[in-house]
């Protein structure tokens, strides 16, 4: 039995329009990839595909060898597949504390009345305190999430997305919006990620992407033009025309 996400021949078109091209990509625990290509190359859509947000109309998607095609998109998460979002999808209004301890009690079947004694669940209190010090957050713990730099939210939100323990994250453009002196906030907190985690990063920054990913896939047209190590797509001339330019990051 092979573990970890393996997608196979997915094909999904929007009217006339090829979005998914028979994309074929697996990602096993503890994998390092990013997903590049221009603007329209079909990122956004492979993402939602393995989601479940969209449905392919052919293709295969496997988790540890079970298919998990059918499967909803809630059904998903809890399988294991958990993507943040692009804009970030935070109660503002509340603490960080707050914010991290929904997907958990959400996770575990737990009451959603969080506002009663939270004493109650103490492993769950715990969890969330290992969660703002993975991601630095300790010192914002009972802060609004709206009274945070934009690059802290950034963190709330995949210390939300880990809390729902999930074995594949996909990080969906995780730097968009965060100022590029803070860039390093971002690339530090995936580089604390689990080990064993299996992180599909799809990312405009090549800085990070250089920084962070051991394989690059490069999307284009919704078909997979090649993938490689950072140094084989650094160094491909088609890649550097279509979408690096002059000015890439390595």
């Amino acid at each position: 039995m092979s573990s970890g996400l393996e997608v196979k021949n997915l094909q999904k078109h929007f009217g006339g329009i090829v979005v998914a091209n028979n994309i074929c990509l697996d990602l096993k625990p503890g994998d390092r990839k990013a997903l590049i290509g221009p603007n329209g190359a079909g990122k956004t859509t492979f993402a939602n595909l393995l989601t479940g947000t969209l449905m392919p109309e052919s293709g295969s998607i496997r988790l540890d060898g079970a298919d998990i095609l059918s499967l909803k998109e809630s059904k998903r998460v809890r399988a294991g597949v958990a993507k943040t979002f692009q804009i970030t999808t935070l109660f503002k209004a509340m603490s960080v504390r707050e914010n991290i301890r929904l997907p958990i009690l959400e996770r575990e079947r737990k009451s959603l009345n969080w506002l009663s004694s939270s004493a109650s669940f103490p492993e769950v209190e715990n969890e969330i305190e290992q969660l703002l010090t993975q991601f630095n957050l300790e010192t914002f713990a009972d802060l609004r999430v709206q009274d945070l730099a934009y690059g802290q939210q950034r963190l709330v939100e995949m210390a939300l997305t880990l809390a729902l323990k999930p074995r594949i994250l996909i990080l969906d453009e995780p730097s968009a919006g965060v100022p590029t002196s803070d860039a390093h906030i971002i690339i530090e907190a995936i580089e604390r990620l689990p080990q064993d985690l299996a992180v599909l990063i799809i990312e405009h920054d090549m800085k990070l992407v250089f920084r962070v990913a051991a394989r690059i896939v490069v999307l284009v047209n919704g078909a997979i033009l090649l993938e490689g190590s950072p140094e084989e797509i650094a160094g491909n001339q088609q890649v550097r025309d279509l979408y690096l330019g002059a000015s890439h990051a390595h």
